[in-house]
């Protein structure tokens, strides 16, 4: 078990996860953090990865560090977004077990999962039929990251888990309408329309020069404004959405994913995951960190007779609530205090309709959501707002 003194690396700690999950670990009172902005530490880097982990030698790792984006740039660098994130994982992965880290956790996505998945998406559907094409590689990469972590677990002993988050959503989200995920482009949308039909230009000013778009930022025209959110869909008391507006989607307030990931850090083991205190420490041993008795799994190569096959030992992070794309925008107008028009366009394509994950596994854990969905609307808008000033 880690105590408030161990010394506690999170990889990729100025992201959405990364910064959220170092704030819920200081809030707990684990203040031996370390973390490496990407220009102090390459971890695609074999050397620098090692040379980091002999100086520093943390007790437990935190890897929510990962080359990340959305449909076009998975599709323009697929060689990259596979390439990159097995360096870094394999990276990480090899050094914290060649210096002896307690406890390991790995943050994947639930992009993982095949495109025509039953839903929800249990843990065991995994592997069972082909993914999504255009982010074949980034999902081929988190799945290679998770079973390096099963496998490290089966053949040596570790303890290291994995999590997979569903949509995420808050503080320090990505509001740049080129490639923003659904909630903070539909928001920024939204509030900007509002803002045209106020007349206010210095707000529309401030919000361009904190986030340009194009190149178009608050000391541009009107007429140039009012062209580039054109082409954005966002005029003057309307937005224009894609799609039909029925697709439906699962989001989590990223300070409870957070809060999830911390508590399996803290309190979940490979042994509770996979039952083994169901086998008696005469089958297969349990040690007292935890972690899978190193000397009973020496030379198995992960085939553990008594237990049978094992696989699937990932756990899915979410809320197991849904909302279509339409109630989503009805919530985002609410919140933005928007009260012109929103349209569906209908011609545009919706994407995946369903993409839901059980997360009773979560729930055996002892761990359950807190923010729902209404509330973490309003309270991402206010962070939005607090951004500008």
């Amino acid at each position: 078990m880690l105590d408030k003194n161990s010394k506690i690396y999170v990889a990729g700690h100025h992201g959405l996860v990364g910064s959220a999950i170092w704030n819920n670990l200081l809030q707990r009172g684990y203040t031996n953090l370390i973390g490496r902005s990407h220009k102090e530490l390459d971890l695609t880097d074999q050397v620098a990865v090692k040379k980091f982990f002999d100086e520093e030698r943390p007790d437990a790792v935190v890897l929510a560090a990962a080359f990340v984006g959305g449909i076009m740039a998975n599709s323009l660098y697929r060689a990259d977004f596979i390439m990159m994130n097995m360096k870094i994982q394999c990276n990480v992965i090899s050094e914290a077990y060649a210096h002896g880290v307690k406890k390991l956790l790995f943050l994947g996505s639930t992009c993982i999962y095949p495109k025509n998945a039953p839903q929800p998406m249990k843990e065991d559907c995994l592997l069972t039929s082909p993914l999504e094409y255009t982010n074949e590689e980034y999902a081929i990469a988190k799945i290679a990251g998770l079973k390096m972590c099963e496998s490290y677990n089966l053949q040596y002993g570790t303890n290291y888990i994995a999590v997979m988050p569903t949509n995420l959503y808050g503080p320090n989200d990505n509001f740049h309408l080129e490639n923003s995920h659904v909630m903070p482009a539909m928001m920024r949308k939204v509030y900007l329309a509002k803002l045209i039909h106020d007349g206010a230009w210095d707000k529309i000013a401030i919000d361009l020069d904190k986030r340009p778009v194009e190149g178009v930022n608050g000391s541009a025209s009107r007429d140039e404004v009012i062209a580039i959110l054109r082409k954005y869909d966002i005029e003057d008391n309307k937005v224009t959405l894609w799609g039909t507006g029925t697709p439906l989607r699962e989001f989590l307030w990223s300070e409870d994913m957070a809060d999830a990931s911390v508590h399996v850090l803290l309190n979940v083991n490979f042994s509770d995951i996979i039952g083994i205190e169901k086998y008696s420490s005469v089958h297969y041993g349990a040690s007292t960190d935890g972690a899978v008795d190193r000397n009973h799994s020496a030379g198995r190569g992960g085939a553990i007779p008594k237990l049978g096959e094992i696989r699937n030992c990932h756990i899915n992070v979410g809320t197991g609530k849904e909302l279509t794309i339409r109630e989503l925008s009805e919530l985002v107008v609410k919140a933005v205090g928007f009260e012109g028009t929103v349209e569906f366009d209908t011609s545009k394509p919706d994407g995946t309709m369903r993409k839901l994950i059980d997360v009773s596994k979560l729930h055996s854990l002892g761990w359950t959501h807190k923010v729902e969905i209404e509330d973490g609307v309003q309270r991402l808008f206010e962070w939005y707002q607090k951004s500008l000033q």
